[in-house]
């Protein structure tokens, strides 16, 4: 391996395919454009492989390699991407064993978070154990925000571990001078500090360039509000509250909301607009109404919608408990069509176990509050947790109805690294089970050990399409657990009248044409393949 990497040198960043997916083509992935965005500017060559969608991702990347000077990857990834992204570290390896490989995103950040809660224990267990596999995949690992801790990375001496998810980390992005949101129920704000005075972070939020959209295909994604194109958008990062089946609640990175400037925000809108003719924007956002400005910035997205003689439509993520009518009325001012919310079940006993603050008469009351505004609810939830029953899922499924949700989603949990259901889980008297005791009630959850790096199925599927529950409890094995979640699933799309959502098969990538099409490979500087 060369002992440096110069602004010279072109780097290749590679969207993992997303096979849990009915469509991978819906939502770009702006966590690896930003990180294009920012080499761009500094003067590095970039490509993009995305391989959203391809069957034979694997072909694609040796067809990519045969051909390019790029000894440097960069690859981010979710934790049910991992199998797919060992396989593409594979395959870059067996071309060239000299490329420096990257890996970021999400789920290496809950891993080292995990791993690090052990350490400050002073254990070393399964946390340490799922960090060291990620050097099975990767030659060095991000944690935290990519954007500025890219730089490290890529430098010959860099370490293993370039921890950008430690706030005192320069890496660390933050929204202002003021600080970040940590407890918005609260309203309160903290402010970094060392040696009594502020710690600006080279980069906030507002400094960095929008992403690099022009390296992607948005013609290839296919992802419309009420009729119009629509493309991701990010106003603000992090969720502050600790959830137990969250795994980011252990990671700054995730935790802390750090908001960027409503101008910045609306720049970007216009530059999207005017530059690609999208009016529709997915708002990426944990939970938008956690931000104090929310209805203030609600307000300036309609202002601009007027400046531009447009109207938008948008969809986004809130918070059930702290939606409220001015806040209803703001949004849809804005052109809000549709909102998600994680509801996650509709029995009391299991929201109390999950520590999701909301109860079942505040969310009911979130959904009646959009509906007298004209705003869809998507409402998301999740069985599997301690405590859960047939009665418990039963609660949920008849709550769904007399909701009369516009749309919903039904998922069986997994234990991930960073949740309490993980970290604070003992092992069983049965080989590989792992058991987490919840305090209040005394409710277990059961956990097969998984190893995130070559199992994916868990995650969640189509009816009846094979997929697995690696979680039981006191009184659901897994296979019961499976059978009631897609019972719920049937039943009340059959009730409501909600259509399933429609597979679409993945495409396959022709090696025999020697060249990869602009869908798959563009490149920095105005060229595409």
């Amino acid at each position: 391996m060369s002992n440096t990497y110069l602004p010279k040198d072109r780097i290749v960043l590679i969207v993992p395919v997303s096979t849990f997916l009915a469509d991978e083509r819906v939502f770009v992935h702006l966590g690896i454009l930003k990180v294009a965005a920012v080499l761009e500017q500094a003067g590095y060559p970039v490509d993009v492989l995305d391989l959203s969608g391809i069957s034979n991702y694997t072909d694609v990347v040796a067809n990519y390699f045969q051909d390019s000077d790029a000894r440097i990857v960069g690859i981010t990834g979710t934790t049910p991407q991992m199998p797919a992204i060992e396989n593409i570290y594979l395959a870059i390896k067996n071309i060239s064993r000299e490329t420096l490989v990257i890996l970021g995103g999400p789920h290496a950040t809950v891993v080292n978070a995990a791993r690090k809660r052990e350490a400050k224990k002073g254990i070393v267990g399964r946390a340490h154990r799922a960090y060291d596999r990620l050097f099975s995949v990767a030659d060095r690992v991000v944690a935290g925000d990519g954007e500025e801790a890219i730089f490290a990375a890529i430098q010959p001496e860099a370490p293993r571990i370039i921890d950008a998810d430690d706030p005192s980390s320069s890496s660390f992005l933050s929204s202002s001078k003021e600080g970040d949101l940590l407890f918005p129920t609260e309203l309160l704000v903290e402010t970094r500090r060392a040696g009594g005075r502020v710690q600006d972070a080279p980069f906030r939020l507002e400094e960095l360039p929008f992403p690099a959209r022009h390296l992607i295909d948005l013609d290839s994604y296919h992802y419309y509000i009420d009729g119009e194109r629509a493309s991701s958008l990010i106003m603000q990062l992090g969720c502050p509250f600790a959830c137990r089946f969250c795994s980011g609640r252990l990671s700054p990175t995730f935790r802390r909301t750090r908001i960027r400037n409503i101008n910045n925000v609306l720049d970007e809108m216009r530059g999207v607009y005017e530059t690609y003719g999208y009016k529709g924007y997915m708002c990426y956002d944990d939970e938008v109404n956690v931000n104090p400005n929310m209805i203030q910035d609600m307000y300036a997205i309609a202002g601009l919608q007027n400046k531009l003689g447009v109207d938008f439509r948008l969809r986004g993520f809130i918070k059930a408990d702290l939606f409220n009518e001015e806040q209803a009325r703001a949004m849809k001012e804005a052109g809000f069509k549709e909102m998600c919310v994680g509801f996650e079940s509709g029995a009391p006993r299991i929201l109390k176990n999950i520590k999701k603050q909301a109860t079942v008469e505040q969310n009911t009351r979130c959904l009646e509050i959009a509906k007298k505004y004209g705003i869809r609810i998507k409402a998301f939830t999740s069985v599997g947790h301690p405590g859960e029953s047939e009665e418990t899922i039963r609660q949920t499924h008849d709550w769904l109805i007399s909701s009369e949700v516009d749309d919903f989603d039904t998922t069986i949990i997994s234990t991930f690294p960073g949740t309490p259901y993980y970290d604070e889980a003992v092992l069983t008297y049965k080989r590989d089970v792992w058991v987490y005791t919840t305090p209040e009630t005394g409710d277990r959850l059961y956990a097969q050990e998984i190893d995130y790096v070559s199992v994916a199925e868990y995650y969640k599927g189509q009816i009846d399409d094979g997929y697995r529950a690696y979680v039981y409890t006191d009184f659901l094995t897994s296979e019961e657990l499976v059978k009631l979640r897609d019972q719920v699933e049937r039943d009340v799309r059959g009730k409501l009248g909600l259509p399933f959502y429609k597979t679409t098969p993945a495409t396959r990538f022709d090696a025999s044409m020697g060249q990869l099409p602009s869908s798959i490979y563009r490149k920095s500087n105005g060229e595409e393949s």
